[in-house]
């Protein structure tokens, strides 16, 4: 168990964290969410020991082995792969040393030989003798093939750290994992194979992550940082957020009666209950849930921006139509022979093993760089709004952030004044002074919902999302998603973000160098189809 006794943080002014008390145990895997800046990560590290909180303590079982997913990517860049796996359980990599230096002295004593003796018992209780073996495959699992495991750490490809990293915290069963984004960087494939290995764990694992999905598929509790302080809530973040805007509409209807409302707050949870069945952790969940009181909700203190695409117009018959589209980088071939035409009421995942063939193909049909071969066409009734990959190019000038965005207010517009202008900023969460503030000197999550304000302003009837939800934090996401989900228009994305795909989608398209897989089914069906698994891997071969 961890037990968090009266923690309080503050950097100056301000106060992070203010007299948390909490409690985590074992066999329940607890998602720490909050607002960007918040402290998420901050306690994680409070708990692990990194950071020395100003007053309070962390205390764990005697005994328990706590493994923490390393940030730092350079760290072990002259151990092999291999090793540096092995090394995230540190007694057991102690214990291999001593005994093998010992049988290395050539002056060992009969006593060192005992001594040796000792450490081989204490090194097979460990699992030491098969650990090599379980580290290449905890390795295969996350994508490392096996070629790499004996290379250095600096001589991979950074995608590949992360996975290492990765199998580090996860080698050698630990009592407590500590988890910080550890999807980052992670295939759909890798990312569901992780997602049964903790559904099946059963020590105390906390995670950060901006992942929904991810959260919903692994946590039994909520640990929710708002206001310098945490609270944990039983169920996943679904669980989480819907019931926690149910009770918010509840609190605020007040024509209804007070065991109306109670009514409807326990059907909620038997309905949430009865779904826990399906989720990958359904016995601890579905008993969690069932224990559940409604006192134990509450509603969120989350502020959610008010992402809204208005079109002035509905968009014709014909939308966008691409004829053998061709792009190649350096020689190597992102997408061959993309012919399709979008139809009215389609919102699009577009889907690649190499996500640059994704960004590219956006990048061309938004005029943005030149396809090596194909043609393509958009509609006269289009009106698109575009969030790219990368927005640097948006924010070179240091404008004042109203400024910046009145330079992209539209003909049609007459009347941009500064209230207007003030109202698609207030939608995104800026307000007083901030709009006042140079956009060079943003954060990524403040660029991106800029870049969200504009595309608002254009009124669009097609929104094109390049990996919309980066940088963003769970609130922004969520509204995002929600909007998307809403709006009448076109839709084209792609997202690492499994929910957004999944929720918003109703056509998958899949880029590959020989062609393209294109259905009409939802994503999680997409990735299901036995047919679809054979042609992918005919055309990737």
């Amino acid at each position: 168990m961890i037990s968090v006794k009266n923690v309080t943080l503050a950097y100056g002014k301000r106060v992070l964290f203010d007299e948390v008390n909490i409690n985590f145990v074992k066999g329940n895997c607890y998602g720490v969410i909050g607002a960007n800046g918040a402290g998420k990560s901050t306690f994680l590290k409070i708990l692990s020991g990194e950071i020395e909180p100003n007053k309070g303590s962390v205390e764990i079982t005697t005994g328990e082995r706590m493994a923490v997913l390393k940030q730092n990517h350079f760290e072990f860049d002259e151990q092999t792969v291999l090793n540096t796996v092995l090394m995230g359980h540190k007694v057991m990599w102690d214990v291999m040393h001593k005994k093998d230096a010992i049988y290395a002295d050539p002056d060992a004593t009969e006593e060192d030989y005992m001594k040796a003796g000792e450490l081989e018992a204490e090194f097979g209780e460990m699992g030491g003798y098969t650990a090599e073996s379980d580290a290449a495959t905890l390795l295969s699992n996350l994508g490392v093939v096996e070629a790499y495991h004996q290379s250095l750490m600096k001589d991979i490809p950074g995608t590949m750290k992360v996975r290492v990293l990765l199998a580090q915290a996860l080698f050698g069963n630990p009592d407590i994992l500590l988890l910080d984004e550890p999807t980052n960087g992670l295939d759909i494939e890798t990312i569901s194979w992780l997602e049964n290995f903790l559904a099946d764990y059963q020590n105390i694992v906390l995670v950060v992550s901006h992942d929904r999905h991810f959260l919903d598929a692994v946590c039994t509790h909520v640990a929710d940082v708002d206001r310098a302080k945490i609270k944990v809530f039983t169920g996943n973040y679904t669980f989480w957020y819907e019931s926690s805007q149910l009770m918010a509409r509840q609190l605020s209807d007040k024509n209804k009666k007070v065991e109306e409302k109670r009514q409807a707050l326990i059907d909620f949870i038997a309905r949430f209950s009865a779904n826990a069945s399906k989720s990958k952790q359904a016995t601890s969940r579905k008993k969690a849930l069932e224990k559940l009181t409604i006192e134990e909700i509450e509603p969120s203190n989350r502020r959610y921006p008010g992402i809204i695409f208005q079109p002035l117009r509905e968009v014709g018959n014909q939308i966008l139509n691409v004829e053998g589209l061709s792009k190649s980088v350096d020689g190597r071939k992102l997408f061959d022979k993309v012919t399709f035409s979008v139809q009215k009421g389609e919102k699009i995942a577009f889907y690649s093993r190499d996500p640059l063939a994704v960004t590219q193909f956006f990048e061309i049909i938004n005029g943005n760089a030149t396809a090596d071969a194909g043609k393509l066409e958009w509609g006269t009734t289009i009106t698109k709004a575009y969030l790219p990959l990368e927005n640097g190019e948006f924010f070179k000038e240091g404008l004042p952030m109203m400024d910046w965005l009145r330079q992209f207010v539209p003909e049609h517009v007459t009347d941009a004044d500064e209230p207007f202008l003030r109202g698609f900023l207030g939608k995104m969460l800026f307000s007083g002074d901030d709009i006042m503030k140079k956009v060079n000197v943003l954060s990524g999550g403040e660029k991106v919902r800029c870049m969200l304000s504009r595309m608002m302003l254009q009124n669009p009837n097609c929104v094109v999302l390049d990996q919309p939800t980066n940088h963003l934090d769970l609130e922004s996401i969520q509204a995002f998603n929600e909007q998307c989900v809403e709006f009448k228009g076109i839709v084209l994305l792609t997202s690492h973000d499994h929910t957004f795909m999944e929720t918003t989608a109703n056509r998958v398209i899949e880029l590959t160098p020989k062609g393209i897989i294109d259905r009409l089914m939802t994503f999680d069906e997409y990735l299901e189809d036995e047919r679809v698994h054979q042609l992918r891997e005919e055309l990737y071969a």
